[in-house]
């Protein structure tokens, strides 16, 4: 196996780790707030979760539409059709900057009813602020994710990462200054979080409009015609993709509404065992659209046995890597919380869920993973149908009976989500098997009648 693959795991690794590195910046973003927060009280860290998780669903959906430019962009420069990588990034520019202020204001005046949501009065009170602060930091992080994406989809992966490294030591440093030097609480870590996202923006924005290596590639993107064609294969790949991860994330997070029906309490150690677990989820993501890029570049050249072989290492080193994040969580479950927060009834609570989540990391790494593949060969409709059934047909329904109905707890709500996880990771394989394998057996059918 080594050796049939050793390649495609070289190749996979090094276009895969910046990546890694730099959508980790997106969680590491509200692990840091998270963190920071936590010492403050139960309250407080509720707050911040509240507020990162309903945000969480506003920020997979400006993720999931800047994903409709990678595939595309890889597809290209596979093909060799280096003029029309200019002309994508400036089509989905302007979607990604529309799409910005649209959900930044819906998130910011949002912010204002968030006593529909039936939680804790102290909890939204000091949430509030915090969603706001997050709102306004939606547009540049459109701007970042649309230079970002395009770069990426060129196979350069290292500029993100490290503009991600700079800006999480940013909203770190400045985090702990505003929240403890001026005892700002919540606000402290909005304001940090804001400037962060801000500041990453306009670098990477910078980078790649005025590095010679993309000098070629962006030759048609200061032509500011708009093309329907263009803006309509943009958003038919950014839009499903979007769904895909709305519908993932946003299981999630109604999960932590319903751990809030419960208690502040669950609400803090779901917040902490959700935190842990979307580390690794960003981690297998990471990986997840390295696999999309290669698949993408295969599927351009027509290169559909190197897809499936490619594709399939990338399943391996997911498979790898979340075997390791799940015997951590075992081991660790209730030394991890204690990073977040000292109460021992919420460790005890956190601990509980971690090991569930250590559970379902390797249906989550598969899943994530399965999605890339398929994003890369343009095959999103179907897979946006799965992750529908499998979180709001199944996962969270399931969640809500035994968490809530059968009063479980918040645990019962976390096995409803392992089971989501678990239905989307087999459906999603066996999505990829079939339309490898057609492509390959059509390839080779068109390639004999041809001879």
């Amino acid at each position: 196996m080594w050796k049939k693959y050793q390649q495609y795991y070289k190749d996979n690794f090094r276009l895969a780790y910046p990546v890694v590195i730099s959508q980790l910046g997106h969680t590491l973003v509200a692990l840091s707030d998270t963190i920071i927060i936590g010492h403050k009280g139960d309250v407080p860290l509720a707050a911040v979760a509240l507020g990162s998780s309903l945000f969480s669903v506003f920020m997979v959906m400006g993720i999931g539409m800047s994903y409709g430019l990678t595939p595309l962009i890889a597809q290209e420069h596979g093909r060799g059709n280096i003029d029309a990588c200019g002309s994508l990034l400036r089509h989905s520019l302007v979607i990604n900057l529309i799409l910005g202020l649209v959900l930044s204001t819906t998130i910011i005046i949002g912010s204002n009813y968030l006593h529909l949501l039936h939680q804790e009065a102290d909890v939204q009170e000091q949430a509030r602020p915090f969603l706001q602060f997050l709102g306004a930091s939606f547009f540049p992080l459109m701007v970042f994710l649309s230079f970002k994406q395009f770069a990426e989809g060129l196979g350069f992966t290292r500029q993100a990462m490290n503009i991600s490294i700079v800006g999480n030591v940013l909203n770190i440093v400045l985090g702990i200054i505003l929240v403890y030097g001026f005892n700002m609480g919540v606000v402290g870590v909005g304001i940090a979080t804001l400037t962060d996202r801000s500041l990453m923006g306009i670098a990477m924005a910078w980078y790649v409009l005025k590095s010679p290596r993309f000098r070629q590639y962006i030759r048609q993107f200061g032509h500011w015609q708009l093309s329907g064609e263009a803006i309509k294969k943009i958003l038919g790949i950014g839009t499903p993709v979007a769904l895909q991860y709305i519908f993932e994330i946003s299981a999630f997070s109604g999960a932590i509404i319903m751990a809030g029906w419960i208690g502040a309490k669950e609400q803090a150690a779901h917040q902490i065992a959700i935190n842990l677990a979307s580390i690794t989820y960003m981690m297998a993501s990471g990986i997840s659209a390295a696999a999309g890029i290669k698949s993408g570049n295969h599927f351009g050249a027509m290169q559909f046995k190197e897809l499936r072989l490619s594709a399939i290492a990338s399943y391996h080193m997911v498979l790898a890597m979340m075997s390791t994040t799940a015997f951590i969580f075992m081991l660790s479950c209730r030394l991890l919380p204690l990073m977040y927060i000292s109460d021992s009834a919420v460790v005890d609570i956190a601990a509980h869920l971690i090991i569930i989540a250590a559970f379902f990391q390797l249906f989550d790494g598969t899943q994530v993973v399965g999605l890339g593949i398929l994003r890369g060969m343009g095959d999103v409709k179907v897979p946006t149908i799965i992750t529908f059934l499998a979180y709001w047909g199944l996962g969270l329904p399931v969640g809500y009976f035994f968490g809530i109905y059968l009063n479980f707890g918040v645990q019962g709500i976390w096995w409803g989500l392992l089971l989501g996880l678990l239905t989307a990771s087999i459906l999603l394989f066996f999505r990829f098997q079939h339309k490898t394998k057609k492509a390959i057996l059509e390839n080779d059918n068109f390639a004999a009648i041809n001879v």
